[in-house]
């Protein structure tokens, strides 16, 4: 049973006879929306950065066949689509791409190519939730391919890194392990098989930003934002359903922005409801189907498939939304609400499109919509320009809110961004550090009051498999995301009166909670239920 979350990629049915590595390397010919064919691109950087690691050591008369499969290779790739043939393509209408008598380019590589012959890869992620389920899409493809996973480095024959470039520190993260894997692959026996090394990067339901706020890089580096259809998206959480997977998160740089533009008859729609006090740096948007109908759509496929979203922005929560969170059972009562800084000097700075007052409440809005509703948020120590008193009043806000889970981290400034042009990075790396700790210190005093709310509660759990810290017990997470810990013993099975049974991954069970820290919940195991009938034990 699978549990884990998953990013939503698009579904060409029409290559089903294909092998998967293939469907990938040649699914931009079959689609309108033009970023998938990052998908292919992201695979053949990944071979080109095999490539040009390759070892300095005398060529062998297996590195010499192995060159010549380069060579082959790169030749079919010179006589490949251009990067114009993709521009040109996204205009291409849709009957004319789905039409038969089009005719598909020789694929990059042949299904004997990419089959793994029981290789081992070694899969190591960088960064957030969107890339470690980048991680787990990579994965389940190379699975399928014949690939053998495997936690020692040593004994890999492919390593992928996954990650991002939106944090300058985890860029650079990347580059420093790099050169340590080049001198792995160096170091390497010519008797094994050579070492392959590729980075991979994100996919979601929706990619670029349009905020523009002064500290971000992505709008430069993914772009304007641009939706998937709707109807594609719900086709891929049906065949997700099919298979059993009872979470599904859908991703997004900016997730409650969507906006699917391709139905003709909703291009005239109403404009976009802001949160109260907010704004934006764009002119107002008109039509479109808007994420609370892809919520609402994505939310009755399955009643036991939980749903989640991340990452959103806070003035894109429109009552609409806040009301299907409350009413929808498999909708997750979480909602991530990157507030960056306390002070409202800071916020303009930032460009955020909205006050401390605004955000407080927008947080009391929430909570009243949603009561129990767990938050979540960002922030950042140390951007230009932040005084002390400033820096109090996140510490004062983080105290306030009492989030639930944060992520918080001192401001690197990146090239491209407003900042970097028009604002000065005077805020001392010690004096960051200082301020980044304290943050810290705050929100974990203040998490564990929150979460030590739910101390004699009994809350549902979705099991994920053994706890990493004991063999006799497992973890699961409940609605809010946060993780539960509780002993691996026979409970009784509602769904079956009278049985008795242990907790698998992917079964639902009520726990009842005994003690809580700033990031985890411990009780005891009460019934294996169902996210519908989860009131029958309480």
């Amino acid at each position: 049973m699978l549990v884990m979350p998953v990013i939503l990629l698009q579904t060409v049915g029409c290559f089903s006879a294909m092998h998967p590595l293939q469907r990938v390397l040649r699914a931009q010919r079959c689609l309108r929306w033009g970023p998938l064919a990052s998908v292919s691109r992201l695979l053949l950087r990944t071979c080109r950065a095999c490539c040009n690691l390759s070892s300095t050591a005398c060529p062998s008369p297996e590195t010499q066949q192995e060159d010549g499969v380069r060579k082959d290779f790169s030749s079919r790739l010179a006589a490949g689509p251009t990067f114009q043939h993709f521009l040109r393509s996204a205009s291409v209408p849709q009957e004319k791409l789905s039409s038969p008598d089009v005719e598909d380019p020789p694929p990059y590589l042949t299904v004997d190519e990419l089959l793994g012959r029981q290789r081992k890869v070694y899969l190591e992620t960088y960064g957030c939730q969107m890339n470690v389920n980048d991680t787990e899409i990579a994965w389940s493809i190379l699975q399928k391919s014949g690939y053998l996973r495997t936690s020692n480095l040593q004994e890999a024959d492919v390593i992928l890194l996954v990650t991002c470039s939106i944090r300058e520190k985890a860029e650079q993260t990347i580059w420093n392990r790099l050169r340590h894997l080049k001198a792995l692959k160096t170091k390497r026996l010519r008797s094994r098989v050579p070492l392959k090394i590729g980075i991979l990067g994100i996919r979601s339901i929706m990619r670029g930003c349009d905020n523009m706020c002064s500290y971000c890089i992505v709008p430069f580096t993914r772009g304007r934002e641009r939706s998937r259809p709707v109807a594609s998206i719900l086709e891929e959480v049906r065949k997700l359903s099919e298979q059993g997977l009872k979470e599904v998160t859908l991703l997004g740089q900016n997730v409650n922005s969507f906006r699917d533009n391709s139905e003709v008859q909703f291009n005239n729609a109403v404009s976009t409801n802001l949160s109260r006090g907010f704004s934006t740096n764009y002119k107002a948007k008109q039509g479109g189907l808007r994420f609370a109908h892809l919520l609402d759509q994505v939310s009755r496929i399955d009643p036991e498939m939980r749903i989640r979203f991340t990452s959103p922005h806070p003035k894109d929560f429109p009552d609409e939304v806040l009301q299907l969170i409350h009413e929808r059972d498999n909708i997750c009562k979480h909602i991530h609400l990157p507030a960056q800084s306390g002070s409202s000097r800071v916020l303009e700075a930032m460009r955020r499109g909205y006050s401390r007052e605004a955000y407080v409440e927008l947080i009391h809005h929430i909570r009243e919509f949603i009561p129990g509703v767990s938050l979540s948020s960002d922030f950042i120590a140390g951007f230009c320009g932040e005084t002390e008193e400033d820096h109090l009043q996140t510490v004062s806000l983080l105290r306030e809110v009492q989030y639930n889970t944060g992520f918080l981290f001192a401001y690197s400034m990146r090239q491209k961004t407003r900042a970097y042009h028009r604002l000065k990075d005077d805020v001392p790396e010690e004096v960051k550090s200082r301020r980044l700790e304290e943050l810290i210190t705050v929100f974990r005093k203040e998490a564990t009051k929150a979460n030590k709310t739910s101390v004699g509660c009994t809350q549902l759990v979705l099991v994920e498999g053994l706890s990493k810290r004991s063999a006799t017990d497992l973890c699961g997470r409940n609605d809010g995301n946060l993780k539960v810990i509780f002993p691996d013993v026979e409970m009784e099975d509602v769904t079956n009166s009278g049985l008795r049974v242990r907790a698998q991954p992917g079964d639902y069970v009520l726990v009842k909670i005994t003690s809580a820290s700033s990031q985890t919940l411990k009780g005891h195991v009460l019934c294996k239920t169902t996210l519908k009938d989860s009131s029958a034990c309480c």
